[in-house]
Order: structure tokens, then C-alpha cells, then sequence
């Protein structure tokens, strides 16, 4: 039975990311299909922002009306809602309209919000949800959402998404592909001709088209509604948290006790006063929970927001395997640093505190080769490439277990704490998202190595 209710809540738990990230890991073939080109991920980081509306108002009735929001029939909602969209977007991605003169792909748009939206609220309905079961679940759940990124990751690899190779194109190639290709790549190429050969860059077909990726998304958002069936199933044992086990275990010793000395009013006396001492909800002093909640919004704008949008002109200067090897290898992280915790479960703050430190120096390695883009250390060097792939993973990694051990930490505290623990978490993304978006579209901070690797110096 534990080990059933280990795999329903990993299972669970990876349901509560993998829709958006599927998204992501698929943008370098959607990009080249859908109008928007390369604007794509920016209105992907605004229509996500917008979609915190969910638990916003999911944390705004804990704290004035707790108690007024039905918990599983919320989630049930959630997940029905999400496996939904992932099959409307197989039938429906590719559809356009002309909003202000301009085509957008609004269908894909407005499905995409309700997959936020889902994602968004499940950091505030999941996480609760968790405190009705004992803590070592908690740490399986997180491996869980660790895999919400490395399975879209993995059917993208085995899709091809987004791989190119450089060619020799002439007037005469171009002719023949004319029956093949979209309106928008021939008018780009139609602007770029020349009556010599010249080089270009080229997508390579997929393996498979992104209809069967969504239908696989379905599936896996389909495969976390199950899952979340087969726990509300559970016998009921199995739901309690672990001071509700320990409530149950005095109240049954005190049961004994009247029943084998009825006579002994001491004893029923000493019974009934034990048992409100080991209902005992810990208490901890205020600066500790600032620090934990802290940690929790510092720690997930850096891994959901703020380095997530730099990552490409992070890796792509040191060419396109250091960037696939970073994506791939850090979303294998994060499931791993799960698995870590389970047999490094120090929890005490100040290692924790150690730990984040040890990440957020890795996240600054990070960002300051983005910032020196198109030109970063040691550019056209192994090394290079084996660091910034290194940097990546371990960054994903450390912090990533910091997420976890935060968790556990709030879980032991109150089912309330884990409700705000989700709130923390939007917080923190929301807060790097839209910190770097300037930075990213308006301001071009970082410059893109496509055309500038002559500005290198030799």
C-alpha cells in the first residue's frame, strides 16, 4: 500500500507543471508555424502572469473565508480542466484570426491561459492537499513535479524539436521547396535571395508533428487526474497525516486504559490531560517563518523566472549541444534533488540557507555569460561548454532541493502554512518573470549570438 501510494503521488505531482512546461519545450517548433514567430515566448510570460488571477483568489478565500473552498472537488476541477485544453490544443493550435489587422494564433492564446491557470492554482491547491497524508509523501510529490518538466523534455528530444543545420541555399532550391514552404519563411527568404549561394540556417523536420506532442500532454494530464482518483479511493488510514496518526494512537491508549481500569480515576485523568500535549501544534518564532518564506519566493524567482529567461543567450554562444545538454540535464536534475532529500533530509536553516547560497553562485555564473553574450568566457573551449552545461545543472539541482526541504518544513508547521507556501511560489515567479521581461523586450540587455560572433574579438 505505501509503495502504491508513493507512485499515485508522484504521479500526482507531476501533473502540477507538466502542461506549461510542455508548452515551452515545444516553442522552438511552434515558433516557426505559428505568426507570432519569436514573440511567442514573450506573450507566453504575460498570459502565464495573468493566469496568478487563479490563486490569488484561491489564497485571498483561505485567508478571509478559510474553510468556504471545497479542496478535492477544486482540484478534480483543475485537473479536468487542464486535461481538456491539452486536447483541444492537438485540434486547434495551428488556428488563426486577424485581431487589428495582424493573424495571431488565438486559439493557441487562449488555451494557453486556461493551462496557466491550472498550473498557477495547483501551487495553492496541491501542496494543501498534500498535508492530509504523512511527511515522507511530501518529498515524493516534489519528485513528481521534478518530472513535470523532464517528460515534456524527453518527448521533445524524441520529437526533434527546434534542431537546425546550416545549408547552402540558391535561387534554384528555394524554387523547388515553393510548393513546401509557409507564406512567411518565403517572404523572408524572397527578401534575402541572392543570385549566389549563400548559407542559411534550416529547421529540420520532426519526428512527429506537435498534434501527437499534445496528445501525449493529454495523456500525462489525463494519467495525474487518475492518480489523483486513486488517492481520494485510498482507505482512509492512508489519508491521515502523521499527527493525526499520533491523535489516533493516544485516543485508542486511552480507550485501553478506561476499559482494563475502570476504577483508576487517576489514570483516566492523567489520559485525558496527555492527549490535548501531543495534539500540540509546534509554534516557531516569527523571523524563522520569514526566513523559510523568504527562501521559498527568493529561490523560485530565480529558477522560474528570472534565469529560465536568459537561459538561451546563456548556452546558445557555446552552440546548440551546450544548450540541449543544459535543458535536458537540468530538467533531470530536479526530479533527482527530489530523490536527494529523501536520504539528506538535513533541515535546519542555516544549511539550507548554505545550500541557497552555494545555488545562487551558480545562478550568477549563469546570468553573467548571459549578459556577456554573444561573447562569454572561454567561447570555442570544451571547457566552456562543460561549465555552463555544469553551472546549469547544478544550479536546477541545489536550489531545486532547497524547494523541497522548504516544503517538508511548512508541511510539519499547518495545513494553512503549505497554502501560503503556494503563494510564496507564485510570488517569487511572478515577481522574476516580470522583472526580466523589460530587461529581455524592451530594454535588450542581452544580445543574441545570431550575427554578432564577429563582434567577438579574435
Amino acid at each position: 500500500m505505501s509503495l502504491l501510494t508513493h507512485l499515485l503521488v508522484c504521479i500526482f505531482g507531476s501533473g502540477s507543471w507538466v502542461a506549461i512546461n510542455g508548452l515551452w519545450v515545444e516553442l522552438p517548433l511552434l515558433v516557426t508555424q505559428l505568426p507570432e514567430g519569436w514573440y511567442l515566448p514573450s506573450y507566453l510570460t504575460i498570459i502565464i502572469q495573468l493566469a496568478n488571477v487563479g490563486p490569488l483568489c484561491i489564497t485571498l478565500f483561505h485567508r478571509f473565508r478559510p474553510g468556504c473552498i471545497p479542496e478535492v472537488p477544486v482540484i478534480f476541477a483543475v485537473l479536468v480542466l487542464g486535461t481538456t485544453a491539452c486536447l483541444l490544443f492537438s485540434f486547434l493550435w495551428e488556428k488563426t484570426s486577424v485581431v487589428a489587422g495582424v493573424p495571431h494564433s488565438t486559439a493557441f492564446l487562449v488555451l494557453t491561459f486556461f493551462l496557466a491557470l491550472v498550473d498557477c492554482t495547483s501551487s495553492v491547491t496541491f501542496l494543501p492537499f498534500m498535508a492530509r497524508l504523512p511527511t515522507q509523501y511530501l518529498t515524493t510529490f516534489f519528485v513528481g513535479e521534478g518530472l513535470s518538466g523532464l517528460l515534456p523534455a524527453l518527448v521533445a528530444l524524441a520529437q526533434g524539436s527546434g534542431l537546425n543545420t546550416c545549408a547552402q541555399i540558391t535561387n534554384d532550391s528555394i524554387t523547388n521547396e515553393l510548393p513546401n514552404i509557409t507564406k512567411a519563411s518565403f517572404f523572408l527568404r524572397a527578401q534575402n535571395i541572392t543570385l549566389n549561394p549563400q548559407p542559411e540556417s534550416c529547421y529540420l523536420p520532426a519526428n512527429f508533428s506537435p498534434f501527437v506532442f499534445f496528445i501525449l500532454l493529454s495523456i500525462m494530464m489525463a494519467s495525474c487526474l487518475a492518480a489523483f482518483f486513486g488517492l481520494t479511493r485510498l482507505p482512509k488510514q492512508w489519508e491521515l497525516s502523521t499527527e493525526d496518526l499520533l491523535v489516533s494512537q493516544v485516543t485508542l491508549r486511552s480507550f485501553q486504559l478506561q476499559e482494563t481500569s475502570t476504577g483508576s480515576s487517576n489514570r483516566d485523568s492523567c489520559t485525558s490531560v496527555a492527549l490535548p500535549e501531543e495534539k500540540k501544534t509546534p509554534v516557531w518564532p516569527q523571523a524563522q517563518l520569514a526566513f523559510i518564506y523568504t527562501l521559498v519566493v527568493f529561490v523560485n524567482a530565480l529558477t522560474n523566472g528570472i534565469l529560465p529567461s536568459v537561459q538561451t543567450y546563456s548556452c546558445m554562444s557555446y552552440g546548440s549541444m551546450a544548450y540541449h545538454l543544459s535543458a535536458a540535464l537540468s530538467a533531470m536534475a530536479n526530479p533527482l534533488a527530489g530523490i536527494l532529500a529523501m536520504c539528506l533530509s538535513n533541515r535546519s536553516l542555516p544549511w539550507l540557507g548554505v545550500i541557497t547560497v552555494v545555488g545562487t553562485g551558480f545562478a550568477a555564473y549563469n546570468m553573467a555569460m548571459a549578459v556577456l553574450s554573444p561573447c562569454p568566457l572561454l567561447k570555442g573551449s570544451r571547457w566552456g561548454e562543460a561549465i555552463i552545461v555544469i553551472s546549469w545543472v547544478l544550479f536546477t539541482g541545489t536550489l531545486s532541493y532547497v524547494k523541497v526541504m522548504t516544503g517538508v518544513h511548512l508541511r510539519n508547521l499547518s495545513h494553512s502554512a503549505l497554502v501560503w507556501c503556494g503563494a510564496a511560489e507564485q510570488l517569487g515567479s511572478a515577481f522574476g518573470a516580470l522583472l526580466m521581461f523589460p530587461l529581455v523586450n524592451v530594454i535588450h540587455l542581452f544580445k543574441s549570438a545570431d550575427g554578432n560572433s564577429q563582434l567577438c574579438p579574435s
